[in-house]
């Protein structure tokens, strides 16, 4: 052979055989998506089970397209893609951030507005969240913290931690079994449950699904005087521990977006406990209820007369002034909610916890206060215990658990808070509740 054509030969067969092959064979678009997958999921985004619902998998030895989905597949929606493991996996659930995250893009447009809702601008809903941010910690150390326990005491009762549910309304929007869900699962974690007047299932139902469970019970004074006090009694003989009057809705704030939307209540749901109360109705209604039943006249003197009807501790939910907190101790009530209502009343009143100190000076400890509205984190819990609430309570975060998974979604919302609290305790120098105080607060701060 010709050296001319031996040149040639060796310079065709290097253009087909490289002597460095390539460090991967080259991407399909498979590849691309499952990359895309690894991508969000470590960057934090829980919600790629849409890609990975609608993923047709490839042959790699054969290139044939294979539809690994089957009639019998009952994934759950909270899963994604394992890139190492080649198959499904769950994912974690670690702050209630994600939880928020999944309820918002499973829930309808008009059942996730109504949860979110705030008044007006939402300028207060959305500072109940900012107030929290703005307060800063003084940690100690050196303190022992091998040992910690987060158990306290509300209204004489102990509860394992300083978290409760506070009353939202319409829970089976969220999930089938609704309050019955949520009841269980403040048992199973041992901590105070408020049932809202508005729920979807009976106080009946509730109470039979967890007969052990501790409970409160939000009341709104109705017109018919009759109306609420058939629901005390009611409540009373079922074994709730406590009334929650709440005092801030004497007309319902305007929420854009339920009245965009026309937000009423599917056919199959109803107020239950109300559930053939009011007569069938062709006028307006608001969340289920005839418009108008609320009685905007409400004034201190029904404290008194809700005194004179039951024996009850009454905790008055929708205080935020020293004023009105001193008012309520010398009407003899035994707690107050430092509540806005989630900010869907009044927009442009006070974060609650920016409320909290100047009620709790007020007071001083002549009755126990409490706070809810904005709390995402056990450092919130903290910081609402450092500033002298006795106990918080969540709303929203408790429905995003029930769109999770129910009752197991409900108790992994309160048990991230549960193990953050304690976690943060201890990062702050606090071994027990009785601890924390006012010098955990650097106040150059707020």
């Amino acid at each position: 052979m010709s050296s001319s054509s031996s040149s040639s030969s060796s310079s065709s067969s290097s253009s087909r055989c490289p002597l460095h092959p390539p460090l991967h064979p080259p991407l399909r678009p498979l590849d691309v998506l499952f990359v895309l997958l690894f991508v969000l999921r470590a960057a934090g985004s829980h919600r790629v089970e849409w890609l990975y619902e609608s993923l047709i998998l490839t042959d790699h030895n054969s290139g044939t397209a294979v539809d690994t989905r089957t009639d019998t597949d009952t994934r759950d929606s909270n899963l994604f893609y394992n890139l190492e493991g080649g198959r499904c996996a769950e994912m974690a659930m670690v702050c209630l951030t994600d939880f928020e995250e999944y309820a918002k893009e499973h829930l309808s447009k008009a059942t996730w507005d109504y949860y979110a809702a705030g008044a007006d601008e939402c300028c207060t809903r959305d500072d109940n969240l900012l107030a929290y941010k703005r307060i800063r910690l003084r940690p100690r150390i050196l303190r022992d913290v091998s040992v910690s326990d987060t158990r306290t005491t509300v209204q004489g009762m102990e509860i394992s931690f300083p978290v409760g549910i506070a009353p939202t309304a319409f829970h089976c929007l969220a999930w089938h079994e609704g309050e019955v869900a949520t009841a269980r699962a403040t048992e199973a974690l041992n901590t105070c449950y408020i049932t809202s007047t508005y729920s979807t299932c009976s106080v009946e139902e509730i109470v039979a699904a967890a007969p052990n469970g501790y409970r409160w019970f939000q009341l709104y004074v109705y017109r018919d005087r009759k109306l609420s006090e058939q629901i005390v009694h009611r409540v009373e003989s079922l074994g709730y521990k406590a009334l929650v009057l709440t005092v801030d809705v004497p007309y319902t704030g305007k929420r854009r977006n339920d009245i965009r939307n026309q937000f009423k209540l599917p056919p199959h749901l109803k107020v239950k406990n109300f559930d053939g109360v009011f007569q069938e109705t062709a006028g307006p209604e608001e969340y289920g209820i005839p418009a108008n039943t609320l009685d905007p006249s409400i004034s201190w003197k029904d404290v008194y007369w809700l005194q004179s009807i039951t024996r009850l501790p009454i905790i008055i939910k929708g205080i935020l002034t020293k004023e009105d907190s001193e008012l309520a101790v010398e009407h003899g009530v035994q707690g107050i909610i430092v509540s806005n209502h989630g900010g869907r009343q009044l927009d442009g009143g006070p974060a609650s916890i920016d409320a909290l100190s100047e009620i709790v000076d007020t007071v001083q400890g002549r009755i126990e206060v409490y706070v809810d509205g904005g709390i995402r984190t056990g450092s919130d819990v903290l910081k609402a215990l450092a500033l002298g609430a006795k106990c918080v309570f969540i709303g929203r975060p408790a429905v995003w658990g029930l769109a999770y998974k129910g009752e197991e979604g409900v108790r992994e919302v309160l048990q991230i808070l549960n193990d953050e609290f304690r976690l943060s305790m201890a990062l702050s120098g606090c071994r027990n509740v009785a601890e924390i105080n006012r010098n955990l607060i650097q106040f150059a701060k707020l």
